[in-house]
């Protein structure tokens, strides 16, 4: 397993290319993950791979119901394990990482190459479904990327403290936060005026509010803060890379987060060009547990290197671990 930070480090500086990284971490997770060993078997696919075309996704459900890791020694003093948000009726994801600050590195890099150096920011946070609980992946994330910036904080419901604050700094500011939260902060009608206020939500209105499209989500957003854009961020409890958008909802793969389309009624075929698709995601700073998942959001391809995000495949919580027999 130590050798595949290295091997991360040599495709970070160009000396490695993307198929021969990404065939050599899904060998690694073959052979060292029984659960993603398990299940490439269990559909006749438990052989190594030589071409990108060959590989398998694993169902993100697998994360609630088994613990999906490599059996290496600990990267880190202190492991970690983030837990994703659920009701008191559903099972949780839990992914447990060795390496905390392996996340967090991926996290500023992907972060950084988007949107330039985090010192050069001032972030302020409204994530309060997530800072009511513990071991959310996003709150570490934006916790580092805070203390990597010029300053900042996170909120909660003092909607007139946080506009005081972001009138007062100077500079570029990113204010990210869960849908739910900035609805309320522009419904709120503090008002708040920056002209270099980068609002980057991060979806989901965590059973708060009504679920609305995201380009109405937008449009209240883009007049409530006077921006023409609106940014997202696309990630979950069980990836280690994040995807930005930086509006219209068009987000944007990078190196190290690279997205297929599955057929809809086919978990075994690719879906057609231009065609809406289940994700699936390789996430090559997710090489502690399972670099190769396959989500419950619908998506489709814009060009080459850039997807949208449709919604949630109905009745996701019955399909795809069905198959993983363990």
């Amino acid at each position: 397993m130590t050798h595949l930070p290295k091997l991360l480090e040599a495709y970070n500086k160009n000396t490695l290319s993307f198929e021969s990284v990404v065939i050599e971490i899904y060998n690694f997770q073959l052979e060292h993950n029984a659960v993603f060993r398990q299940y490439c078997s269990s559909i006749g696919r438990g052989d190594p791979i030589t071409q990108l075309s060959d590989i398998v996704y694993l169902p993100i459900s697998a994360y609630k119901s088994h613990r999906v890791t490599c059996d290496h020694e600990s990267l880190d003093v202190s492991p970690i394990t983030f837990t994703s948000s659920g009701t008191t009726t559903s099972t949780t994801s839990k992914h447990h990482l060795t390496s905390q600050s392996a996340y967090l590195s991926g996290a500023r890099l992907i972060f950084e190459s988007m949107y330039g150096e985090l010192s050069d920011y001032t972030i302020y946070a409204l994530l309060p479904s997530y800072l009511e609980r513990s071991g959310s992946s996003l709150v570490s994330m934006v916790d580092d990327f805070i203390k990597c910036a010029k300053g900042g904080g996170f909120y909660l419901d003092d909607y007139t403290a946080l506009a005081r604050q972001i009138e007062n700094t100077q500079g570029r500011i990113l204010l990210i936060g869960v849908s739910f939260g900035l609805l309320d902060l522009v419904e709120s009608q503090v008002g708040i005026a920056h002209p270099d206020l980068v609002v980057m939500e991060t979806g989901g209105m965590k059973g708060r509010r009504k679920e609305i499209s995201r380009d109405e989500l937008h449009t209240i957003l883009s007049k409530g803060f006077g921006c023409d854009h609106i940014h997202s961020e696309y990630g979950m409890t069980e990836l280690c890379s994040q995807a930005y958008s930086k509006g219209q909802g068009i987000f944007d793969e990078n190196p190290w987060f690279k997205i297929r389309l599955r057929e809809i009624t086919d978990p075994f075929a690719t879906a057609k060009p231009t065609k809406p698709g289940v994700i699936q995601v390789i996430d090559l700073n997710n090489y502690q547990t399972c670099a190769f998942i396959e989500t419950e959001d619908l998506g489709r391809k814009v060009g080459d290197q850039q997807f949208e995000v449709l919604g949630r495949l109905d009745n996701s919580d019955v399909r795809g671990c069905n198959l993983l027999v363990i």
